[in-house]
């Protein structure tokens, strides 16, 4: 079945030009995450919105590997988390309620990443979530929101909680179970995702040499960092230098994603 997926005839030519490259996009993200070893098996998912008045959003096939996926096998679903297209393929129930939660209630979330690290499950655990002790964590911490744990989200009641909690915030630390990053585009979403998991990477490894003789930054310099990476310079890191170096890495390491 899986074959059948990833060759899937006939999808290239049956939508926008648009839709066509978030699906190109959406999929290199896809084989990215794989290629950080950030993926679970087929059990988190990366979503993106597709361009136009219809609200469709494309999700992963619940089959298929992170290190397998190409545009053509990415599912478009409605709000609803019924198929807009005929394929083969079903999709995470718990893909559909989080990612159909975000990609309604946040205009500018075009595409919405989720993930179960281990470094992000850790720091999930922790009581004080995100420590500021890193420049990635800073980078990352003030644009931080937390929702609390409430079992395997596949019970629609929970997407109102979770959008409060997400409120204007653009990354997630769920707790107890991993990270959660949306953008405007693929690759600002997924740019922010890295620098929310190296910052969890990092801060597991820091506290694994004990807490008490870390060394706490200047006072003020954490809403330097936040100025000095907020904003259109983060976008235009994001989509005109970060992401196309990053294809290059992929198509180097893993191509045909945009088959």
């Amino acid at each position: 079945m899986a074959t059948a997926l990833k060759s899937a005839p006939g999808i290239r030519d049956s939508v926008s030009v648009e839709e066509w490259q978030t699906r190109v996009d959406l999929a290199a993200a896809y084989r990215l995450v794989a290629l950080y070893g950030w993926d679970d098996l087929i059990f988190t998912h990366l979503s993106a919105r597709v361009p136009g008045p219809e609200h469709h959003f494309l999700i992963n096939p619940y089959d298929l590997m992170f290190e397998e996926m190409t545009a053509s096998a990415l599912v478009k679903i409605d709000v609803d988390g019924n198929k807009v297209m005929d394929v083969p393929a079903q999709v995470n129930r718990a893909g559909f309620v989080i990612h159909s939660a975000i990609h309604n209630a946040r205009d500018d979330a075009a595409s919405v990443m989720h993930l179960h690290t281990p470094y992000g499950q850790a720091v999930s655990a922790m009581a004080d979530g995100l420590l500021p002790h890193t420049q990635t964590a800073m980078i990352a911490a003030h644009d931080v929101a937390y929702h609390e744990y409430e079992g395997i989200a596949t019970e629609l009641e929970e997407r109102e909680r979770l959008v409060a909690d997400l409120g204007t915030k653009n990354t997630m630390i769920l707790r107890n179970h991993g990270t959660l990053a949306v953008g405007a585009t693929v690759a600002q979403a997924f740019l922010r995702l890295y620098f929310l998991e190296r910052a969890c990477e990092a801060q597991v490894h820091m506290l694994a040499a004990g807490r008490d003789g870390l060394h706490n930054p200047p006072q003020g310099v954490e809403h330097k960092v936040e100025a000095q990476s907020s904003g259109a310079g983060m976008a235009m890191l994001a989509q005109g230098l970060a992401w196309p170096a990053l294809l290059r890495k992929l198509d180097r390491a893993n191509p045909g994603y945009a088959e």
